[in-house]
């Protein structure tokens, strides 16, 4: 029985899978399985909709966030957003198959979306790819709890919060001096124009003791890396999955928008 024929573009393709095997000669059976990885995956990118690759943990509850990301780009109208892990897995076991498929997908996709809440697991060496050329003008990161240590920690509620959620989980404190330092928080940031209440800040608190979730901690790297995209406006940390679906929000949506949803007619 034959395999399945090579797209049109087949040597652009083939060039990236051997940039991403390190030039390794490909068996007949292993180029089989790419071109069909290829026929499944790929005409979901080259569609007219606008495509969303999601990285991040695969790990509960880590993955619950990414399934919350994907619901809500799910919403938008000529969205199609995927988690790397839905996709047809390649079988050969000589290939370092993520990086062949990591390489299709992440270049024919319109826009990446990275989720980071920790700074170990497979998340971690995405954030590396994706922080250059060639996907770094087509990539967003979400890293929970994420705040740039600058002169000015109390510029918004999302820092507001950040600071409370480490005051909760500081073992040094008494319960006593934990809302002192909680009151102190909150008239500093509402003297400063922040619209936040103390009991806001307490609800996402209570809601991460619950989780028992710790504030999520970063290396110099991460942190680094995370910076550049704030730089360059595709940073958006977040604390709850609430605010986590609002940043998503803020992502590129799916265009043109049809001529019938423009139309001022019923």
């Amino acid at each position: 029985m034959s395999g399945p024929s090579p797209p049109p573009d087949a040597a652009a393709i083939m060039e990236l899978v051997h940039e991403a095997v390190g030039g390794l000669e490909l068996e007949p059976a292993e180029k089989r399985d790419i071109w069909r990885f290829v026929q499944r995956e790929l005409p979901y990118l080259w569609s007219q909709r606008t495509s969303y690759f999601i990285l991040g943990s695969y790990r509960d509850p880590y993955i619950r966030r990414l399934r919350a990301v994907q619901n809500e780009l799910t919403k938008q109208l000529g969205a199609y957003p995927f988690v790397m892990g839905d996709l047809l897995e390649l079988p050969t076991d000589r290939l370092n198959t993520f990086d062949i498929m990591f390489s299709l997908l992440a270049t024919y996709t319109d826009y990446i979306v990275g989720v980071f809440e920790k700074e170990s697991g497979g998340e971690a060496p995405e954030l590396g790819e994706i922080d250059d050329a060639p996907y770094f003008e087509k990539s967003y990161v979400f890293p929970r709890d994420y705040t740039w240590v600058s002169e000015s920690n109390l510029a918004s509620v999302q820092h507001v919060i950040q600071a409370a959620v480490e005051i909760a989980f500081t073992d040094e404190l008494t319960d006593d001096e934990r809302q002192t330092e909680m009151t102190s928080l909150v008239e500093r940031a509402r003297s400063t124009g922040i619209d936040i209440t103390e009991q806001e800040v307490w609800d996402v608190v209570d809601e991460r003791e619950r989780e028992d979730n710790a504030p999520a901690t970063y290396s110099w790297v991460h942190l680094n890396k995370f910076r550049k995209f704030e730089l360059h406006g595709r940073c958006f940390p977040w604390t709850t999955e609430e605010e986590l679906r609002t940043e998503v929000s803020e992502l590129p949506s799916p265009t043109p928008r049809p001529a019938w949803e423009e139309s001022e007619e019923p």
